[in-house]
């Protein structure tokens, strides 16, 4: 199918990055429907977004929420589509698949199945059983119809979207997280308790990890133990050459590491202003409690993602509005902390963040999804 054209005003894909960063803003705002009645949120808190995905042509963005539904919308209209309630089982970690009309979604209620979803007529193709415990991550690959998924068992499944059957399974402590490189032929897997990311190659994931990166030296120079420190999110840049670590850590923020070796490339740095950060503004991390009764323990899938030429992370700045952008290619201090290059205003805070991978545009989430566009009146 041709990609569509990006929207009056829109930037074309060919733009560069660099030339608009600094000048996105929110451009459009959607409410969120309330929670139904049979929702795990007290009848006070309000609905919020809890996972954000593109589909690969960057027309159509998916949401889930604590409302219990999964909501579409066209980038290419600037309009909701529909909504899709699940509130049998509840959403979150939805992702499109490499089809735009089928999805997959991690219950939130009763046994912790994976959901394969058409789109079109809102019928089940398939359920993923296997994992005993909620799922943290689920991670699409890149090149194929094969996803992992993580989860508080202990486990990380692969599968294939043809078959209800696991096509391997790893045994690791506590492996909330997870994601393919840009080729799809590494898999990183990180385990916050023992403060390690593991590499496997995913031809031969039954094999022993042929790298391991140990954080825990990081420990000794914070406050923050393997224990408190939380981990929110991992993904690879588009050049392979990066991992992004997300965390709402105080400080050290977001780790920023080289994806061959695993050294700490850049400490990104949260605003100074949102210094210490506000616990009851932060998302929980992967695997807590799933009882939702505060802000702080609504889930999300990290607030803070990588521009698509790999270049720029954009993210929250902890506090209770605005967006911030670092620049990967930038200098950091003698400690490695990188301070952000720009602040982007918004009135909220920003629960998750997802960046186009095909058009220059953001989109943020909290309590509203908001799409970020390039303002050709704001001065660079």
């Amino acid at each position: 199918m041709a990609v569509l054209p990006p929207p009056s005003g829109n930037p074309q894909p060919t733009q560069k990055t660099s030339d608009i960063i600094t000048t996105l803003r929110p451009t459009k705002l959607f409410k969120i429907p309330k929670a139904s009645s049979s929702s795990v949120l007290p009848p006070t808190t309000p609905p919020h977004i809890t996972s954000l995905s593109f589909d690969d042509s960057g027309e159509y963005l998916l949401t889930s929420s604590t409302a219990e539904s999964l909501d579409l919308y066209s980038t290419h209209t600037g309009k909701h589509l529909k909504t899709l309630l699940s509130q049998k089982y509840g959403a979150h970690l939805a992702r499109f698949t490499h089809h735009s009309q089928s999805i997959l979604y991690a219950s939130t209620k009763g046994d912790p199945i994976i959901r394969y979803l058409s789109t079109h007529d809102n019928q089940y193709l398939r359920y993923f059983k296997a994992h005993t415990a909620p799922v943290t991550t689920i991670a699409l690959s890149p090149s194929s119809d094969s996803f992992l998924s993580c989860s508080t068992d202990n486990t990380v499944r692969l599968w294939s979207l043809s078959s209800p059957t696991p096509q391997g399974r790893l045994n690791l402590t506590t492996p909330t997280l997870a994601a393919y490189d840009p080729s799809a032929t590494v898999i990183a897997i990180a385990s916050p308790p023992t403060s390690s990311i593991l590499l496997y190659d995913s031809r031969n994931y039954d094999k022993a990890p042929f790298a391991t990166f140990d954080l825990g030296h990081l420990d000794s120079t914070t406050t923050a133990s393997p224990q408190t420190r939380s981990w929110t999110s991992l993904s690879f840049s588009n050049d392979g050459k990066s991992l992004l670590l997300t965390t709402t850590t105080p400080h050290p923020s977001h780790l920023l590491l080289d994806a061959f070796s695993g050294v700490v490339k850049a400490f990104l740095a949260r605003p100074p202003k949102h210094l210490p950060l506000d616990p009851s503004l932060q998302r929980a991390v992967p695997g807590s409690p799933p009882t939702i009764n505060n802000n702080n323990n609504i889930p999300g899938q990290g607030d803070a993602c990588f521009s698509a030429d790999g270049r720029y992370i954009v993210g929250a700045s902890g506090g209770d509005r605005d967006a911030v952008v670092w620049d990967s290619q930038a200098s950091t201090d003698a400690e490695k902390n990188l301070a952000p290059m720009a602040t982007l205003p918004w009135k909220s805070k920003l629960g998750v963040v997802e960046w186009n991978p095909r058009f220059n545009m953001l989109a943020s989430a909290d309590k509203e999804v908001v799409f970020w566009l390039p303002d050709e009146h704001v001065a660079r």
